[in-house]
Parts: C-alpha cells; structure tokens; sequence
C-alpha cells in the first residue's frame, strides 16, 4: 500500500484494501482478548479479600468469553467464499396462502437480521402471492462475512401455527425452502457464450401501487446448456434489471461448477428434496407450544417472536461449530 503506483489499478487496491480491513477484524480482536486476559490475571493477583474487584473482575471475564467466542466464529469462516455477499431466495412450498405468507415472514426475519449487522439488503426479484405473502423472492445481502454465516441456512423450513386464514382456526403447516450461494467476485472467471443465453423483457408484476413498473423492464436469463433461469424485476431500469441477473446467474453457475468437481452435481440438481414434510432442516412451532427447533444441531429456544425478528445467530452458531467439528 505504501507503493507510489498504489492507486493506479483502482479494483486492485480496492481489493487490497478489502483484505486489509478482513486480516485485522481477525487479528486485533484476538490480540486484544490476549491482552485483556494478561490485564486481569494481574489484577486478580492484587485483589487478594477485595469483594468488590473480585466482583468486576469476574463481570470482565463475562464479556471476555463472549468476545472470544465472536473470535471463535469468525475464525471457522474460512471457505473460499465465507466472506463474500450473499444471495438468498426463498420460496413457497406445499400450502398455498399459509406458504406464501411463510415465505414472506421469513423475508422479514431474514431482513432483520441483516439489519443488525449493518449489512444492505436489495430485493433482486419478487413474486407476490395470490391474496398474500410472497411466492418467491431473491435478495442480495452485502455486508462482513454474510455468505459465511448464512450458508448453513439452506433447506425447507415448517412452520406449524394457528392460520390467520382459516375461519375455523384450525392448525395448519407450512414449508418454504431457502437457497443461499455467495455472490462472485468479478475477477473470477466464468466463461458465459452469448449464444448459449435466451434473454427474455417482461413487464413486472405486483401488488400494484406506484412501486409496480408499467414499461418493459423486468429482465429473464436463461442460461441454455444447464436450464437455470433467473430473472430480475425491481429495478425501474432494464439494463440494471439485467446486471442483476447476470450476477445471480454468475453466481448460479459458478455453483454448479464446483458441485460438478465435488462430483455431487446429479444428486443436487437432479434430486433436491421437495418442499414437504419430511425434508426441514428447521421447525418454528407457534401451536400448540412455541419453539424454534434446528433438526440438524438440535439447537432451540421457546423465544419464537425473537427468532422472527432476525434473532437466528443461536441456530447459525451451533451450525457451524457442528459442521467445524464435522
């Protein structure tokens, strides 16, 4: 950084500076917790029958161990692609009204919890449903490590509630499932033949109201060879609306090329499980007792209100310490 030429490739000190910015949010917390253990051995040693110190002492010990288990975490995020952005789509599975609702409180849940990371969230693509809800939606989640932590949320989530939308208040259950892949950087090479793309303009659809475009400006990929269509609507410009696409599609087939060199590529394309009973990672039970239950760790809490209100780090925690421990 401290060369004269530094700033002549912009992009590359970008990068740099990215990388700088990453290697001190892992060594400066850790450094700091070594420092803050060296301070309180010291202190203890002076405390000797003083009730009060000890007192403090142990509140500071209290913070250190959840400092050092932020720590912890960040340091089993150390894929390829932990620390890029992330783009989630959520769709609506068996249950009509009931999932399509689902999918939009997951939305928001997953939308809160963005929020309290600072991390910005761009709505790509969005199909309502037919009285309410959402059927699919696709969001770009940028922010420090988001793909990181939420990769592990991938998978058909239930619910299990009273339904708003029965007249005879009946217990109904609801399944959407959530895909999560990294966004890709632009220096990663993805060979896409123009030939091999059918690039279809639509009008968007909505709810109505004047957030709903009226001209021709919703943009369909379809990548040809595999069959994966992506599409993006939000944007009032087509040519943004296509930049979106390209990215997700980018991504989408990046995917596919490492899940081909895994050799798993048949089993999870051509055999992905159905949206049903039987295939959830994660069941949020509101009747007839509150729980939110990972099937994967175990991990649950009765706080239900909480978890819909983005508090998820419980489940992406145990998630990733079991998958670290493999």
């Amino acid at each position: 950084m401290n060369e004269a030429d530094f700033w002549e490739n912009t992009a590359k000190a970008n990068k740099l500076m990215k990388e700088m910015k990453y290697l001190k949010g892992c060594v400066e917390p850790f450094e700091e917790s070594v420092k803050k253990v060296t301070d309180l051995k010291e202190l203890a040693e002076l405390s000797a029958d003083d009730e009060e110190l000890l007192t403090q002492i142990q509140e500071e010990v209290t913070v250190l161990e959840k400092d050092v288990d932020v720590t912890e975490l960040q340091s089993i995020l150390a894929g390829p692609f932990d620390r890029n952005n992330a783009i989630l789509s959520i769709n609506a599975g068996a249950g009509g009204t009931e999932s399509c609702d689902w999918s939009n409180m997951l939305l928001r849940m997953y939308t809160r919890w963005a929020d309290e990371r600072k991390a910005q969230v761009k709505v790509l693509d969005i199909l309502p449903g037919e009285e309410a809800g959402v059927k699919n939606v696709t969001l770009s989640i940028e922010g420090d490590m988001v793909y990181g932590y939420l990769k592990g949320e991938r998978g058909v989530h239930r619910l299990v509630r009273i339904s708003p939308f029965d007249s005879n208040k009946r217990r109904h259950t609801s399944f959407a499932s959530v895909d999560v892949i990294p966004e890709i950087e632009d220096d990663i090479e993805i060979e896409i033949n123009p030939d091999d793309l059918r690039i279809d303009i639509f009008r968007s659809s909505g709810p109505g109201g004047q957030s709903v475009n009226t001209t021709d400006s919703a943009v369909r990929i379809t990548h040809i060879p595999t069959g994966i269509s992506v599409q993006s609507q939000n944007e009032r410009s087509q040519l943004q609306n296509k930049q979106n696409a390209m990215k997700v599609l980018r991504a989408r087939l990046y995917e596919l090329k490492l899940k081909a060199q895994e050799e798993k590529i048949s089993k999870e394309y051509a055999e992905k499980q159905k949206i049903e009973w039987g295939s959830q990672i994660r069941s949020y039970v509101m009747h007839p007792y509150s729980m939110v239950k990972d099937h994967r760790t175990d991990a649950e809490t009765g706080n239900v209100a909480k978890v819909m209100d983005g508090g998820i780090d419980l489940f992406i925690e145990a998630y990733l310490k079991k998958k670290d421990k493999g």
